[in-house]
Order: structure tokens, then sequence, then C-alpha cells
């Protein structure tokens, strides 16, 4: 019995180490297909949108979560939850503004940059970008319009990661007269 608890660690690993490494391969080809970083990066913003647009719907499913009460509530959720749920990590809650309207994600180790560095040319690069758009895009799925952008990075010599979140507003569903 042993021998199968070890081989789901292990196949858990090999499974992080090929995403990581997939991810890279496709930033590289980005990098490659577009002229400079800001392209690059809006491109990762747009195809983490898409992917967080799909990816609620399983996060719901799988989770069991509750529609969430206020804005700190759907923090603990993504941090304590959706973040170990697919990154197999759990990032710090931090930096709340008075108006609790803002917070930072602070992730000690980003799996995405695990064997990555970044060459002096793409400066500009905000490599987990990605991050950024699969939070916004399942947000927005379910009525919550925020801004997500990187302020640190430690592929940028920073000693953490951090990922800033703006509530803009709830968005109303615009359904047709008499349907509710």
């Amino acid at each position: 019995m042993s021998r199968q608890a070890g081989r789901g660690t292990e196949s858990k690993k090999m499974n992080s180490e090929l995403f990581t490494l997939t991810y890279g391969a496709l930033v590289t080809q980005l990098c490659k297909d577009y002229e400079n970083d800001e392209d690059v990066n809006k491109q990762l913003d747009k195809m983490g949108y898409n992917i967080g647009v799909r990816l609620i719907e399983d996060f719901l499913a799988r989770s069991n979560v509750g529609r969430c009460h206020d804005f700190r509530e759907t923090a603990d959720v993504i941090a304590k939850i959706a973040f170990k749920m697919y990154l197999g990590i759990t990032p710090s809650i931090t930096n709340w503004s008075p108006a609790g309207d803002e917070f930072s994600l602070i992730l000690e180790n980003n799996p995405l940059v695990d064997f990555v560095e970044l060459p002096d040319n793409h400066s500009s690069l905000i490599y987990s970008n990605l991050l950024c758009g699969v939070l916004r895009g399942a947000l927005e799925m379910v009525q919550m319009a925020v801004d997500v952008k990187f302020v640190q990075d430690t592929l940028k010599g920073d000693s953490v990661t951090e990922i800033r979140m703006k509530f803009i507003r709830r968005i109303e569903d615009n359904l047709p007269a008499g349907e509710e």
C-alpha cells in the first residue's frame, strides 16, 4: 500500500513539472511570435482570461464553494482553495486597502517559474501573467470585475511574487425582461 501512496505524490510532482515545462515552451514561443514583451504580456493575460472563464465551472463543481458574500471571503477562497487545488500552493493574503477593495496575494513559491531564468532582453516580460488573466476571467464569470497585476516577481530579483487584486464593481446580470 505504501508504494501506491508514493506513486500518487510522484505522479503529482511529474504532472507539475510537465505543466511548468510546457508553460515555459508556450512563453518561449510567444516571445518568438511577438516583437515585444508588452504584446507577449497581453497574450498571456488573454490566454489566462479564456482559461479562467472555463476553469471556474470546474472549480465550483469540485470545491462545493457557495457564493462569496464579500471581497475578503473571495480572497480567502482564491488563496486557500483555488491556488491549492490547481497549483498546489497557498499564497498569503496581505496589504488590504482601508476600503477593503484591494489586497495582495504573496506567493512564496510560484510553481510556474521553476527552472526559469529571464534573459536580459526580456526585462519587461511578466512571465506568469497568465495567472492574472485566469483570476480576472474566473471572477468575471461570478459577476466580479477586478483588476489583477503583478507588482513583485522573484524572476526580477524580488524576494517574493506579489499579485495585486482590486475589486472594480459587481457585474449585474442583464436578463431579458420577464426572465429570472
